[in-house]
């Protein structure tokens, strides 16, 4: 029986989870845990890739002992973010995302072309975050004096496991630098902001194997968690989805890429898919009720938080998606000044973030049937948004859609199929 392992690490943890067929489907086990964050360093939020790469070889280590033949292994991440290498060495910190050092430099980035040029070009939405201001960051920075190489966060994981630099093609689009009409990196954007163009290599589709770690190959996947996970939902027709972790995903499989007027004012983006385009937004998700939890009460199980918030009363809500809750010092501060009634008890709170959440939903859903030109009955939920009947029952009451719930590992469930359709 042949097995595979899935190292699925998301912004606040990762995990190890085998999988193999049994009469024809699909099982899994899951056989490591460990938790992720960013890290505080000289005024800067940064990812401790050392600590990472250490928990991939520890949990490929607890896997091999239960299951000593293991056909392949494939690792997916969040996107955007990169390590940057001198030949084998690390270039160091490793910036997260949420990190505040692009403010400065996207001005200067549209300067020399402009966000509708970049759009009509990608069809990445706008983010601060977006590789092509961090790239830039560096650049400006002196950081990529030297510099051989940029390393995608997975595709560096699994070049410290077998040895191969890899740049795969879902991970690249999110960070608006690939042609929507070419699927490779887009030598316009790169020459007018005079990048190292030496950087930019062919981009190399989910299923290509690149290498050995221990007599398992490793595999390129979806290396963008989103796009494993679409890959793990099973449609009974194409619908939306929302991918709900930290971040809420929300979009459809097209055809092919949408890059009208109306596409880049709702701030939609385009990423590449297995085989289609993944027309999406990227929302606020868990960590909106994650930072309160932390703040507010560290030690309550989320089954009664979510109680909590079903038996308030609180009735008012924010901008789920406003820049305040984006990297606040205080997330109670944030909900604090962005209402103008204080909540009284922490189940208001939660059920203010809630019902902020599905009402942030139904605007993205509607957005994407104008958009689209397309009516949809059913939403389909995967991640560990899923699990929360409460913030379901407001999705599908604000939406007006079905709301399918499906409480899977969906990521991990998408890396592991790629990886069972390699030839």
């Amino acid at each position: 029986m042949k097995r595979y392992l899935a190292v699925d690490i998301g912004a606040s943890s990762g995990r190890h989870i085998i999988g193999w067929t049994e009469d024809g489907e699909l099982k899994t086990e899951e056989l490591y845990r460990f938790p992720n964050g960013v890290t505080e360093l000289d005024g800067h939020l940064t990812w401790d890739i050392d600590a990472l790469l250490g928990h991939v070889k520890q949990g490929i280590a607890i896997a091999k002992e239960k299951y000593p033949e293991i056909e392949s292994l494939s690792v997916d991440t969040w996107g955007v973010d990169y390590v940057l290498m001198k030949g084998d060495k690390e270039i160091y910190p490793c910036y997260a995302y949420r990190d505040s050092r692009t403010e400065a430099v996207i001005p200067q980035v549209h300067e020399k072309i402009s966000f509708s040029e970049l759009y009509r070009r990608t069809g990445i939405q706008f983010q601060p975050f977006n590789t092509v201001y961090q790239l830039v960051a560096d650049k400006l920075a002196g950081r990529l004096e030297g510099v051989t190489d940029f390393l995608m966060i997975p595709e560096y994981l699994m070049y410290k496991l077998c040895g191969v630099k890899s740049h795969e093609y879902t991970n690249a689009t999110t960070g608006g630098m690939v042609s929507a009409e070419t699927g490779e990196f887009d030598p316009t954007i790169i020459e007018a902001l005079d990048l190292p163009k030496h950087l930019f290599c062919s981009l190399q589709q989910p299923g290509t194997v690149i290498g050995e770690y221990e007599g398992i190959k490793v595999v390129l996947c979806a290396t963008h968690d989103t796009g494993s996970a679409v890959e793990g939902i099973d449609m009974e027709e194409n619908a939306p989805y929302i991918s709900s972790g930290t971040w809420s995903l929300l979009g459809v499989k097209t055809p092919k890429p949408i890059t009208t007027e109306a596409s880049e004012l709702a701030n939609w983006s385009n990423e590449g898919g297995v085989g289609y385009n993944r027309y999406q937004k990227n929302i606020m998700g868990m960590w909106l009720v994650n930072r309160l939890r932390s703040e507010l009460c560290p030690d309550k199980p989320f089954p009664e938080i979510v109680d909590e918030a079903e038996a308030s009363s609180f009735e008012e809500t924010v901008d789920a998606n406003a820049q305040r809750f984006l990297a606040p010092e205080s997330m109670k501060a944030a909900f604090d000044s962005a209402l103008s009634m204080k909540p009284q008890s922490v189940g208001d709170y939660f059920r203010c973030a809630y019902r902020s959440l599905a009402l942030s939903y139904m605007d993205a859903v509607q957005e994407l049937q104008h958009n689209t030109g397309r009516h949809y009955d059913s939403i389909y939920i995967v991640g560990g948004g899923a699990k929360n009947a409460f913030l379901n029952a407001l999705t599908e009451k604000a939406s007006g859609k079905k709301v399918i719930a499906l409480p899977i590992e969906a990521t991990a469930i998408g890396n592991l199929k790629i990886q069972m359709n390699v030839k």
